[in-house]
């Protein structure tokens, strides 16, 4: 008797006639198209630019939050003394608080910077009830300066003309920074005592509860930034960066 030829299962003749057929399909290899890896390039840009978008976001407002907290903390210091006190206009507060600082013989004169042209040295000391005695004789008036880079410079030339190594720098809180920024550009020898004086209306402890207050302090800060870096590329340090950046 012959032996009967063996049967493999249907199922299994089935899946191997798969693997085979599959087996001798051809493979796609050609390349990708051009719209394709135009593709993947713009989601690797879209990818990298919302990696930078969220990393400037984040440097800002945190760079932010350290500015507003140092303003919130800044206190006016007691029994200072130098040779002279710097007023930046802005408000009565600001004078009143460098008249208070020379009535108590914290210094030996005053400028105030950025005068109107119009006031007069009488106005402002009813203003900050001051007599004109002491205006007389211990306070100048700068009426040239119009913003914080012109308070700096003709600060700096009243403090040369007057053979002084020190000055108090009298402004308000907020506005301390970038006017600090400044006046040590434009006199870097110069001893310099920030006096920051707070305005009634506002409560730079809780400035982050006031909307007002926050959008104050965030237009300061970018105007302290824009400023840091304008003496960046101005300042000496900032000749020999550009000079490397022309080579």
């Amino acid at each position: 008797m012959k032996p009967s030829p063996s049967i493999a299962p249907a199922g299994d003749r089935g899946a191997d006639t798969v693997r085979s057929d599959r087996a001798a399909l051809p493979r796609d290899r050609s390349p990708p198209s051009a719209f394709a890896r135009r593709m993947r390039r713009l989601r690797a840009l879209a990818v990298m630019a919302i990696a930078l978008g969220l990393t400037s976001a984040g440097l800002f407002f945190g760079g932010f939050l350290v500015f507003a907290d140092g303003i919130a903390r800044g206190r006016a210091p007691d029994g200072i003394v130098a040779d002279g006190i710097v007023v930046l206009t802005g408000g009565a507060d600001r004078i009143a608080g460098a008249v208070d600082l020379l009535t108590r013989g914290s210094a030996r004169r005053l400028l105030i910077s950025g005068v109107h042209p119009d006031t007069s040295a009488r106005q402002i000391g009813r203003l900050v009830d001051a007599g004109p005695s002491l205006f007389d004789c211990c306070v100048d008036l700068d009426r040239r300066a119009a913003n914080t880079i012109g308070n700096a410079a003709e600060a700096a030339k009243w403090a040369r003309q007057n053979g002084f190594g020190s000055v108090i720098v009298v402004t308000s809180a907020y506005h301390m920074p970038r006017s600090m920024a400044e006046l040590r550009s434009a006199m870097p020898e110069m001893t310099l005592i920030p006096y920051p004086v707070a305005r009634p209306e506002l409560d730079l402890d809780r400035w982050y509860a006031s909307g007002e207050t926050v959008s104050l302090l965030l237009e300061e800060y970018m105007k302290y930034m824009a400023t840091r870096a304008r003496l960046a590329l101005t300042d000496d340090g900032g000749s020999s960066i550009l000079a490397s950046l022309a080579q």
